[in-house]
């Protein structure tokens, strides 16, 4: 029990860790010039792709590629300066 114990304790901290960080590229992205969001968006696009094809062919679980797409189509309403759109619902039971 402990180790199930400490590997949710560690998906929690890991969880707090990427909405921190998720905080922080967004306020980095909203105090870019819109010039410099271009080609960050352009770049982004480039990178999201390669991570979509790594993503795509590697042994994972579905929740992480709907995580990345939900998460990637966010970043790219941030670059547009639009609101995020409408949440990705996740599978039953969601995770810890």
């Amino acid at each position: 029990m402990k180790n199930l114990q400490e590997a949710t304790e560690r998906i929690c901290e890991l969880k707090g860790s990427m909405i921190a960080l998720d905080a922080l590229v967004t306020a980095l992205i909203k105090a870019l010039p819109a010039s410099a969001r271009t080609g960050l968006t352009e770049s982004f696009e480039a990178y999201a792709e390669a991570a979509r094809t790594v993503l795509l062919h590697a042994d994972i679980s579905d929740v992480v590629l709907v995580t990345f797409e939900r998460d990637a189509a966010r970043h790219r309403a941030v670059l547009r300066g639009c609101a995020a759109p409408a949440a990705v619902p996740t599978t039953a039971g969601g995770s810890p």
